[in-house]
């Protein structure tokens, strides 16, 4: 099957293009950056280089596609996350409806029931939609939780300051998810094209909460007695920002915390936990994290 990746070489495209490929399939890879095409070519795929905000340049490189994987690019300045959504969206769907693709897996979020409330995770509602529109197109939305990965972001905070925390408290539940089981989860999915229609996969490797998430990174980075604090949404805001975020981006961060807080950002999950695809546990990764720093 001829399959059209985007994300480049990022945390779950590579490993998806390199399932793809292991199990037989001809694989395109989309990247702005010239000069990942090599390493691209190094995994058995094909290179496209060019932006995916350019709806020509989308079209031609789904062309001949079976099925394609698409993701929103982060983008810490956004100063209107829904807008950028909402615009590389449609231009996804416009491409996968001139190409004649059929099947699609979208990198969504645990909080896309909800266009408001759910920070960031609210955004991918309206990408959802957007792609529900197809006709004719099977669909599976991956609902991620929050990225293992996101952790790096987490290390100066544990090594200069000595703690852990957000703007909720030491006792909530987090969902969290390993970009792997993701990029597997979509392979899977494709490979057997398992899915019909219009649905939704929740990818949720481990649940802890902050505390417990706070203990083991602290072993891990060999601060055992690792505080979680309770921040303000100010607090929070400002760290964020020092981070390389903007205000608006910072703000959405803020509006997640409140929804993790009360637990509604969980809900539809909780209620359908049999529909998971997640294994990886993450105490291995906070030791390959530390491991990484600690050198």
């Amino acid at each position: 099957m001829k399959i059209t990746v985007t994300g480049s070489l990022g945390n779950i495209s590579k490993r998806l293009t390199e399932q793809l490929v292991k199990k037989g399939h001809d694989v395109t890879v989309i990247s702005h950056n010239a000069d990942k095409a090599a390493a691209i070519e190094g995994l058995g795929a094909t290179p496209a280089i060019g932006s995916v905000e350019d709806e020509a340049f989308l079209k031609e490189a789904f062309t001949g596609a079976d099925a394609v994987y698409v993701m929103i690019p982060p983008n810490a300045q956004a100063e209107n996350l829904k807008e950028t959504m909402k615009d590389l969206s449609d231009k996804y769907a416009k491409a996968i409806e001139a190409t004649g693709v059929k099947y699609v897996a979208n990198l969504s979020g645990i909080g896309a029931q909800s266009p408001e409330g759910n920070g960031p995770s609210s955004a991918f509602y309206f990408s959802e939609g957007r792609l529900n529109q197809l006709e004719g197109v099977n669909v599976l939305h991956l609902r991620p939780g929050m990225f293992y990965t996101n952790h790096h972001g987490s290390v100066g905070m544990i090594q200069r300051m000595g703690f852990m925390g957000n703007n909720f408290s030491a006792d909530t539940i987090i969902m969290m998810s390993h970009p792997y089981d993701i990029a597997d989860a979509a392979a899977e999915a494709f490979d057997t094209l398992s899915f019909n229609g219009k649905q939704v996969q929740y990818v949720i490797s481990d649940e802890f909460t902050g505390g417990e998430l706070a203990a083991t990174l602290g072993e891990a980075f060999g601060k055992p007695e690792l505080p979680w604090v309770v921040m303000t949404d100010d607090q929070l805001k400002q760290g964020i920002m020092q981070g390389g975020f903007s205000a608006h981006m910072a703000e959405n961060f803020a509006e997640m915390g409140r929804a993790i807080g009360d637990g509604a950002i969980w809900e539809p999950y909780l209620a359908d936990k049999a529909n998971n695809f997640g294994s990886r546990k993450f105490a291995p990764f906070a030791k390959e994290l530390a491991a990484i720093y600690n050198r």
